[in-house]
């Protein structure tokens, strides 16, 4: 028989089972809280520090213990009060209960009472520091002002901010003098009294690397500091952020040592371990390329003057993509690079021309200021076939130069937008294009945060070709409209001026076959988008936009207009974006397109 079987209990188990039964059990009882008088941040600072809200989904309270909590309330409602600057509140209180359902019922009522507001606020800075403009911007506009309520959280906040600077830009023996709220309760006034010794400044000492992976010559121009400057924590940061992205190492520590009070030094030291070659996968979808996905391999040292090697596939079903790439850093490391550079590609543009080309371009990389610039020739082997021109072939020497805005502290990391965006490209016939053409391509785009949660987009795309036959350049220098990231209602590449291909001559019969309509790619192009999104609960947002744009031979020709909903979701790892458009003008077009999805799933992986 299974060890599951049942069996009879004898008695003595019945006997005791009934005597547990007997015993009596406390009651089951909560506490229900009603607080009057109070809202907002007061409210939830006295429901913070009340003991009986704490204890009052408790299921097995006794009278004795209940009491014991609600004699707190006075207490705790004046300590959840005075840091708001509230220092004699009524408070009126009363309990009742159990009642049938077992339930205590306490009421609190509040009456804060007259608040206590700042009469002066003194700040004194002593020091070195005392001409040091961090500590000049803090204390010229404090957050403590006279005639404010008195508020202990913004006063600890701004106390805590002199700490923090001194600390941080290298004040590391300060001291806080004096710091005092003087309160007066027969005026209701407070005197606010701040004052830091900032102590000798201290400055970078020598630092010492313990790495193998490159020269070390080469790490030191990854340095964001210099022995002999002033001492800034900050700076240690960003250099363990730009070795971080270096590529070099799969660990980095950049630690300060102890001080030496003596010379007011601070000794650096940099540890590192290195990276391995590796792959990284990322995949994806959107309307406009499908399905797609990326494989890369990359060797993150090549030698010990820290040339990288990059190699890239990237498939979708508009374009397969094979990019080679030899990094060797120069001046800036962490930002500036000669980069030599082969391309393998084959791309669908609009439904009626695609294009291959295999590119060498060898570029340079700069940065000046908060901005990026790159400069590069390619050596373009181009096909492009359209039902104008047919399959053509091109080889052509292409220059080029991108100027790009950068943010503050850029340190080479990938950016998915771009502030303002410039392209610069062409060639001529003896560099070996079918006729002379200078392209130009600008592009901006800029979040304003209108609050905390809502934000306003805006964004912009114009482009401009000097060029006599639109069918005299290769394919992927012709601008297309439409899209996810153009205009909203219109397939991916949908919005181009329309070209009439030549009759044709049935062999057979001798009919003449008129000319077919194809969309070939314009000279010029111009596309705007305004969107406005709010953020709500668990990542989600939502957004409400207007598209409009074209490319065109003339800046003349008319635009497509689009509006649109869109739902956002933000995850760690992925992001998504549904937008559902309608157009409402469609240049071109036999009738008005009806309303088209619009989804993008970007992973980072």
């Amino acid at each position: 028989m299974s060890s599951l079987a049942y069996r009879r209990w004898p008695a003595a188990a019945w006997l005791l089972l009934a005597a547990l039964m007997s015993v009596p059990h406390p009651a089951i009882a909560d506490i229900r809280i009603e607080l009057e008088g109070v809202d907002g941040d007061l409210r939830g600072n006295v429901l913070a520090l009340l003991s009986l809200e704490r204890y009052k989904d408790r299921d097995r309270l006794q009278p004795d213990a209940v009491q014991r909590l609600y004699n707190r309330i006075d207490d705790e409602v004046r300590s959840a009060l005075r840091p708001y600057g509230y220092y004699e509140p009524v408070i009126n209180s009363s309990i009742s209960g159990p009642d049938k359902d077992r339930h205590w019922h306490v009421k609190i009522t509040i009456e804060p009472g007259t608040p206590v507001l700042i009469a002066t606020v003194n700040i004194r800075i002593d020091g070195p520091a005392a001409d040091d403009e961090v500590f000049k911007r803090l204390t010229a506009d404090p957050p403590l002002r006279s005639g404010e309520r008195l508020s202990h959280a913004t006063y600890d906040q701004y106390k805590g901010s002199l700490e923090r600077a001194a600390a941080t830009y290298g004040y590391l023996d300060a001291r806080m003098l004096r710091s005092e709220m003087q309160v007066d309760l027969g005026t209701h006034k407070a005197n606010i009294f701040l004052q830091l010794d900032s102590g000798e400044r201290y400055f970078f000492g020598a630092t010492t690397i313990e790495q193998s992976a490159v020269r070390a010559s080469v790490v030191r121009r990854f340095l964001r500091y210099h022995e002999g400057e002033p001492y800034n924590a900050l700076l240690l940061l960003r250099t363990q952020f730009a070795l971080d992205d270096s590529q070099y190492y799969s660990t980095v520590e950049v630690q300060a040592g102890d001080r030496d009070p003596v010379h007011h030094t601070v000794p650096i030291t940099i540890r590192a371990n290195n990276a391995r070659r590796g792959y990284s996968f990322g995949a994806g979808y959107g309307t406009d390329t499908g399905f797609r996905g990326t494989i890369a391999w990359t060797v993150p040292r090549v030698n010990s003057y820290g040339h990288r090697f990059r190699v890239q596939m990237e498939l979708s079903q508009i374009e397969q993509l094979f990019d080679a790439r030899y990094d060797i850093p120069v001046g800036d490391p962490a930002v500036e690079k000669l980069s030599l550079d082969l391309l393998g590609q084959q791309a669908d543009y609009g439904e009626n021309v695609t294009g291959s080309q295999i590119a060498f371009a060898p570029s340079l990389t700069q940065i000046s200021g908060n901005w990026q610039r790159i400069v590069s020739t390619g050596l373009v082997h181009t096909i492009t076939d359209d039902p104008i021109e047919g399959r053509r072939v091109d080889n052509v020497v292409v220059p080029s130069i991108v100027f790009a805005s950068i943010p503050e502290g850029y340190l080479g990391e990938a950016l998915f937008s771009r502030g303002l965006y410039a392209q610069l490209e062409g060639s001529t016939t003896q560099l070996g294009a079918r006729a002379n053409f200078l392209r130009l391509d600008l592009q901006g785009e800029r979040v304003v945060n209108l609050s905390p949660r809502w934000h306003l987009l805006l964004r912009s795309e114009v482009g401009a070709s000097s060029i006599g036959n639109i069918e005299n350049l290769p394919g992927q220098y012709r601008f297309f409209a439409g899209g996810d990231r153009s205009v909203r209602g219109f397939a991916y590449d949908d919005l181009s001026p329309v070209s009439i291909s030549a009759p044709t001559r049935n062999a057979l019969t001798g009919v003449v076959i008129p000319g077919q309509p194809a969309k070939v790619g314009g000279r010029d192009l111009l596309t705007a988008t305004t969107e406005i999104e709010r953020d709500l609960p668990r990542n989600f947002g939502v957004a409400a936009f207007v598209d409009a744009g074209n490319a065109m031979d003339r800046f003349s020709d008319p635009l497509a207009y689009s509006v649109g909903l869109g739902m956002r979701l933000r995850l760690p790892v992925v992001t998504v974006g549904l937008d559902v458009a309608q157009a409402l003008r469609a240049p071109g077009f036999d009738h008005l397109p009806g309303p088209r999805l619009h989804l993008n799933i970007s992973p980072k992986l």
